[in-house]
């Protein structure tokens, strides 16, 4: 088989002509360069300390057996690091590793087409297990508060029953809110939300929620979604110390507010019988992490690594609710948010999980 060299953000991923493959971390080829050796000892002179973690390189080639780096950051004079193709066979540390794939991260991949005769298509339970998310095009005269209240029939028959919460049994989420109880917090606002999930400092926060737009904004309020599963399983795949981290720091969720007061202690993430994840996080009620002073700085660096990766493209989207749509998605899976915006913005929100599930005010 040829050999190929395929460059990733974090590494090298080497196709030997033996069939199998392997990862290098960029890192690690900068340590063992060649080159940073004593001419007459030939014994390492470049310390694994003095090695940014992030250097990337300028160019990758390929060499007849031997593997060409030119690294950033360094004297356009400077010789190429070189790599002879039996030695980084020899000392593949992860030979024929493959990062989990996730399913394509588009928006595609959570519409539903448009029910007929219904408010939700048939299958919107099976789709919202497999995917954690279902948005549904909106009917004909659907952008109106008493659709919530159709919606919440339909979904009431398939098993799942409201859950009420300090907010009441509907958020009506706009600005100048008069319905609900304890306003005071980012949803009532006109400011962006980044991804969090809802009510975690509940012990048993709500299993779902549907959010029915009424009336989207004149500017921005485009809804953000984000597969805490499919980060979690990157995670595991390139940085399971971070995920260890992430699985054992209890964290205080504090929500505190003029009449409502709740904490629950607890991990970002939780790994469940099925393989997938369960996830707490919300920005704005966490209390001060209460952590040794040795373990302060690991933890918001596994925090940061996660979060900016569930930025990303391939688990994360971006879209504008029009009028009637709905979003219905796992909470205890997926993160939501949305962007700051201008006007009259109007979104239902409901909870819902099974008999004898969810939520405790």
């Amino acid at each position: 088989m040829p050999v190929r060299l395929t460059p990733h953000d974090r590494f090298l991923r080497v196709h030997f002509a033996d069939g199998h493959h392997a990862d290098h971390h960029w890192f690690w080829l900068r340590h063992e360069c060649g080159l940073d050796r004593h001419p007459q000892t030939h014994e390492r002179t470049l310390s694994m300390a003095d090695v940014p973690l992030a250097i990337l390189p300028t160019e990758v080639a390929l060499d007849g057996d031997t593997v060409v780096i030119r690294w950033a950051g360094e004297p356009a004079d400077r010789v190429a690091s070189r790599y002879p193709l039996a030695w980084l066979r020899e000392h593949a540390y992860a030979l024929d590793r493959e990062d989990p794939v996730p399913l394509p991260f588009t928006l595609a991949r959570y519409v539903a087409e448009a029910a007929t005769g219904r408010a939700l298509p048939a299958d919107f339970r099976e789709r919202l297990a497999r995917d954690g998310a279902i948005v549904v095009p909106a009917p004909t005269d659907a952008a109106r508060p008493e659709h919530t209240e159709r919606l919440i029939d339909e979904i009431g028959r398939t098993g799942l029953s409201v859950i009420g919460t300090h907010f009441g049994r509907i958020e009506d989420l706009r600005t100048g809110n008069t319905t609900n109880q304890n306003t005071d917090q980012l949803g009532y606002t006109d400011a962006g939300v980044d991804l969090h999930t809802d009510q975690p400092f509940l012990a048993h926060p709500p299993r779902f929620q549907l959010l029915h737009a009424i009336q989207p904004a004149s500017r921005g309020g485009e809804s953000l979604i984000a597969d805490a599963t499919s980060a979690a399983r990157w995670l595991e795949a390139s940085d399971a110390h971070a995920l260890e981290l992430l699985t054992t720091t209890p964290v205080h969720f504090h929500r505190k507010q003029k009449a409502f007061e709740k904490l629950h202690v607890g991990p970002v993430l939780t790994r469940q019988s099925d393989g997938t994840f369960h996830v707490r996080s919300s920005y704005f009620t966490m209390a001060p992490h209460r952590l040794p002073f040795a373990r302060m700085e690991a933890f918001y660096r596994a925090y940061q690594t996660f979060f900016r990766h569930l930025a990303g493209p391939r688990h994360h989207v971006r879209f504008a609710l029009r009028a009637g749509d709905v979003l219905f998605y796992d909470n205890h899976r997926m993160l939501h948010g949305r962007t700051p915006f201008e006007g009259e913005r109007w979104v239902r929100g409901v909870y819902f999980d099974a008999e004898g599930g969810g939520a405790s005010k």
